[in-house]
Formats: structure tokens, sequence, C-alpha cells
């Protein structure tokens, strides 16, 4: 009978590196995290990475030849000639290797790609977007990333900054400042950060008591949370702020949808934890600006997989690279 294969499923994040093993079904065997060492630019991770899975194997009493292949997702754009990330910030990476690095390292085959695309990928094979070959992802956290799927793949376009969803310019005029060098992008508004920034702003120009406000003083700082659940409880000033950013992401997300004309948007991140509260206004601005014939039969939801996204996600890029023997990203659900 045959042994059962693996995939390994790698979501480098600037804090920790979440890994997995997952079988070629999309079931999770385990899964486990190590901290990112950021020291000498990033340079550590690889081999952090390839002795963490060895380390893994022992433990579980596995032959490493259960393994198939490696997928890993990271921050920042890929080159997907080669593997490398182009930039990651956070990371120290420039012009970084990591596929021919993990390669050497684990002696594993390698595909790499943006760490929001897997998420992304993660939803459409076990989660909330499963069997829809058209859909848009969007995680609301820190920032605000994304993935496109049009007939099963992944949109890269021509430089691999397809699904930059957080940097659709929303605000056109006097917008605030984003980390990509633009103003107004739909991260300043959409994110934690853009809601906490909204928040503070409504707390100062606000002279009457709520709780908003109250909360403001007692701690002198404010939460996505605090304001997401105060917007619950019907408080006026957080209400508006939630309002304000659902307008702000329905209109970009109908924008996209007049474009792909999806199944499914999937909606993730810290922020998506809210449920309704952000789930409903958004559904209301979306069909006043989408066109009718894309927003019939439309499923706009929230994200099933959490933290486990990306690792399910770099996982069935490793399975269809093995597939295709190839590690170039054409897949199809």
């Amino acid at each position: 009978m045959m042994e059962e294969r693996w995939l390994v499923g790698v979501d480098i994040g600037g804090t920790t590196i979440k890994l997995a093993f997952v079988t070629t079904d999309g079931e999770l065997v385990t899964k486990w995290e190590i901290p990112t060492d950021k020291t000498k630019n990033g340079h550590r991770i690889p081999t952090d990475i390839a002795k963490s899975i060895d380390q893994k194997m022992l433990e579980l009493n596995v032959p490493k030849g259960t393994l198939l292949a490696l997928g890993v997702g990271a921050p920042g754009p890929v080159n997907f000639t080669d593997g490398s990330i182009e930039v990651a910030v956070n990371l120290g990476w420039e012009h970084f290797p990591l596929k021919a690095l993990l390669e050497k390292e684990t002696a594993l085959p390698v595909v790499v790609d943006n760490d929001a695309n897997l998420a992304a990928l993660g939803e459409m094979w076990k989660g909330a977007g499963a069997g829809a070959n058209d859909m848009i992802f969007v995680t609301l956290g820190t920032g605000v990333g994304g993935g496109i799927i049009s007939n099963g793949k992944i949109v890269h376009g021509l430089n691999g900054a397809g699904g930059e969803i957080g940097h659709i310019t929303s605000v056109i005029k006097d917008g605030a400042s984003c980390n990509c060098g633009k103003k107004g992008c739909l991260e300043t508004i959409a994110s934690a950060t853009g809601i906490v920034r909204l928040a503070l702003e409504e707390v100062s120009t606000t002279t009457h008591f709520t709780r908003l406000k109250d909360v403001f003083e007692e701690t002198q700082t404010l939460t996505a949370k605090d304001v997401l659940d105060l917007a619950k409880e019907e408080d006026g000033p957080a209400k508006k702020v939630i309002d304000e950013v659902a307008l702000y992401l329905g209109l970009a997300l109908a924008n996209l949808a007049n474009g792909l004309n999806p199944e499914k948007i999937v909606i993730g991140g810290g922020v998506s934890k809210a449920g309704d509260t952000i789930l409903a206004p958004i559904k209301e601005y979306f069909v006043s600006f989408a066109f009718p014939r894309v927003f019939d039969g439309i499923d706009i939801t929230i994200a099933t997989l959490g933290n486990d996204a990306g690792v399910i996600g770099a996982a069935w890029l490793a399975n269809m690279s093995v597939t295709t023997n190839t590690g170039v990203i054409e897949m199809s659900v």
C-alpha cells in the first residue's frame, strides 16, 4: 500500500513563521510556528525553516521521503522567473533568492508566491471560497491585502503586483499618506490602522459624550476592536466610522467585481472577526455600486480558515507545482 505523502506549507510573517504539513487532499496533519529571525537582513530564515521541518519530522518519527514539495508565502512582490523576493522591507530582503535557498536547504521542490495570494488560494481550496473559479479575497488587518482568482488562477499581472487591493485609490483629494508612497489608498481607511485613525479623528471633533470618546479618555488609546465592538453596541460615532469604512470597501469591491464578475468575495483578516457588524454595511454599499448582473447571485462572506489560510494555500501551490512538474503557477480549481 502506498504511503501517504505530505506537502509543506510555509507562511513567512514579520513576527512568526507559520509551518504546516498538509495532505494532498488539503487536510492539516500538524501546524506550528517559529520566530522570524530578522537579524542579518533575514538571511537565516531559509535555514531556520529547513531545520524546523527536520525537527518536526523527527518528532513525528516520519521519514523525510514523505514530503513531496514546499510552498511558501512571503510579504512583498515575487519574481516568478526565479522565485526571489523583490523587496520585503520588514524582513530586510531585497532581491532575496528565497526559492533557491530553500531548495538547497530542504532538498525539496519549492514554489513561492505573495502571502496574500496564498491566503486567497487557501480559502478557495478549503475555506469560504471553496468551489469558486472566480473569486476576490481581501484581508483586513494592519494593512489591506488581497488576491484575485480568475478562472481558477491567481492574477499576478505584468510585474507580479496583481491583487494589490489595498492600494486602490479611494480618497482622491487630501487622502492620508500610505506606506506605499501614495495618498488615499484603501489601506489608509479599511485596515485596522485606518479604522483607528478615523476613530481618533472622530473623537477629536466630538464635543458631546459618547462611549467611543469615553473609552479613549479612559485608556488614551483606541483599537479597531474597540471601534467595531462599540459600533455593534450602536454607539453613534463608532457606527459613523464603520459606515465610512464600509462605504469605501463596498465601492472598491464593486468596481473590482464589475471587472471580474466573481462567484464569491471573501473577506478575511482581524477586522473580519466583527462579522455582520462590518459585513452587512459592506454588502449594502456593494449592491448600490455594482452592476446589477454582477451582484446577482454573488456570495459575499467572511473567511473561515483564519491564520491557517496561508499555509493551506502554500500547500495547494506546492501540490500544483508537483502535479504539473513545474515551478510556474498554472493551476485551476
